[in-house]
């Protein structure tokens, strides 16, 4: 990565945008072409995203626990507790 960036911006973004950049770092990494120090940084935001990604994950998990099918072949959904 060309400049320092917070990681505050990660919350803000999809699941589909985290995972997109994340596998953007993998590669870069993979290529073994950064700084050493840039690549110390890549890892931490990468460490971000992934963490950022399985909340995602989790969360939506959650709400499709929530999803009931009731005899008569009606869906509902109970609403989802997010801490």
């Amino acid at each position: 990565m060309a400049k320092k960036e917070t990681n505050d911006d990660i919350k803000a973004m999809s699941f589909e945008q985290a995972l997109a950049e994340l596998e953007t770092i993998v590669e870069g990494l993979e290529s073994g072409d950064s700084k050493l120090d840039d690549a110390i940084t890549s890892y931490e935001r990468g460490a971000a995203l992934k963490l950022h990604c399985e909340t995602k994950l989790r969360e939506a998990q959650e709400k499709v626990e929530k999803i009931k099918l009731a005899a008569d072949g009606s869906v509902s959904a109970e609403p989802t507790k997010i801490s």
